[in-house]
């Protein structure tokens, strides 16, 4: 047996058992995460052995430090994943739930009901964080997962994965619920199992996105690159300005919602500029400025290519903009669509921002970094889609289901409705 046939029976055998999972009942499914949490908790010490040595071998090899910084897996993110899974186990289930009820006729009622999606293939980046995240989402939401890591997070990946599969075994969850694929040659043959797998939910560049997209039948849901945008309006409060760009830029400068490119209007500059600049040469952050902001403060010159690059470092494009629409159609043209703020004290200003700007996220006077599943109350989330269709911004339990018409009748035919027999007379229940 080849590889490509070993892919396609193995994904054979994950659907067969996303049906089994698709009617697990919530309680089971409940048990299952408070027994993931457990064991997490107990055999920290073995994942955090295994992600030293996963950044060990980074350092080596002298990747990145933005990379280093997604790789790293200790106690911090060990909470922040327990606390997503505790918030998803208090969520509803998003199972079974009846969005319609509609009465076509006497004895002929129609259901709208959610269901899972089934199998999810997802293509995840150096986060090992992300694993813990995805698999407890589509455990809750009912969906089999396959999962492919990046190789610089292989062996805390795998003790991720032994850790979460061994808890959900004990809680009765179907043996197909959770499959890690560690070959990287093994995701093109992925790609051609559009017989089994549902949906693919790819995190990484653009490139990568783009080249699954245009190898597989599979429907793609997703980002790439997070360039994100903030707009300081001509009618801004300095106190809270200040706090949001800061905070967007520095908190966590690794990740998709950070900010890449900050716009001015030109009647704000002068008062803006110098005091941020200042601020963010406390941080450490590197400012690559158009003309009139090299004018205004010390900086490093911008060139038209950092207008559309993810960072994912300390570094931050500032230019001025004359209005509102400039602002827009800079945000609209570079931007990745994923999430862009204004600063303002103008309503009439930020209703305008928030209707034109085409971002799966749009804010007003706070910081990028909202951008999360876990910061909207999701539990956690497998990515950020910038797509429109289905799911958009942070996808959470929502983003992983979808819904079939139940349609219950008594010997119902529709040659009597087409005969004039009978009449439809709708009415939602």
């Amino acid at each position: 047996m080849n590889r490509q046939e070993s892919i396609k029976q193995m994904t054979g055998a994950i659907k067969a058992d996303s049906f089994r999972m698709a009617a697990l009942p919530l309680a089971q499914r409940n048990e299952a995460l408070l027994n993931i949490a457990r064991k997490l908790r107990c055999q920290s010490d073995i994942i955090f052995k295994a992600n030293a040595e996963d950044i060990e071998r980074a350092e080596s090899e002298h990747q990145p430090g933005p990379l280093l910084k997604r790789l790293r897996f200790d106690s911090s993110k060990l909470e922040e994943c327990l606390a997503g899974i505790e918030s998803l186990i208090q969520l509803p289930d998003p199972l079974f739930k009846t969005l319609l009820k509609r009465e076509l006729d006497k004895d002929l009622v129609l259901h709208k009901i959610t269901c899972p999606i089934g199998v999810i293939g997802i293509i995840f980046e150096s986060r090992p964080d992300a694993l813990v995240q995805i698999a407890t989402l589509c455990l809750k939401s009912g969906n089999c997962a396959i999962l492919k890591g990046g190789s610089e997070a292989f062996k805390t990946n795998r003790t991720l994965y032994n850790v979460i599969y061994t808890a959900c075994k004990e809680a009765g969850i179907p043996e197909g619920f959770l499959t890690l694929v560690e070959n990287r040659a093994d995701i093109d043959s992925l790609l051609k199992c559009g017989e089994d797998i549902d949906l693919l939910i790819p995190r990484g560049s653009n490139a990568f996105v783009r080249y699954i997209m245009d190898n597989t039948k599979i429907p793609v849901m997703g980002h790439a690159d997070g360039i994100c945008h903030i707009y300081v309006d001509e009618h801004f409060d300095l106190d809270k300005a200040l706090p949001v760009i800061i905070d967007s830029k520095t908190q966590y400068v690794a990740v998709c919602n950070a900010v890449e490119t900050l716009l001015v209007h030109e009647r704000a500059a002068e008062k803006l500029i110098p005091p941020l600049l200042s601020k963010l040469k406390e941080k450490g952050v590197t400012v690559k400025g158009s003309p009139d902001i090299q004018h205004l403060a010390p900086c490093e010159s911008a060139a038209d290519e950092d207008w559309e690059t993810e960072y994912l470092d300390l570094v931050l494009s500032v230019k001025t903009v004359q209005n509102i629409d400039e602002a827009v159609s800079h945000i609209n043209r570079f931007g990745s669509h994923h999430t862009d703020c204004i600063i303002t004290e103008d309503p009439a200003a930020a209703e305008k921002f928030m209707l034109i700007v085409d971002s799966a996220g749009v804010y007003l006077n706070c910081s990028t970094r909202f951008a999360d599943g876990y910061r909207y109350g999701f539990g956690a989330e497998v990515g950020v889609s910038t797509g429109k269709l289905h799911a958009r911004g942070p996808v959470g339990l929502e983003g992983l289901v979808t819904y079939k018409y139940r349609l219950y009748g008594k010997s119902h035919v529709v040659g009597d409705y087409a005969s004039g027999a009978k009449q439809f007379h709708f009415k939602d229940l």
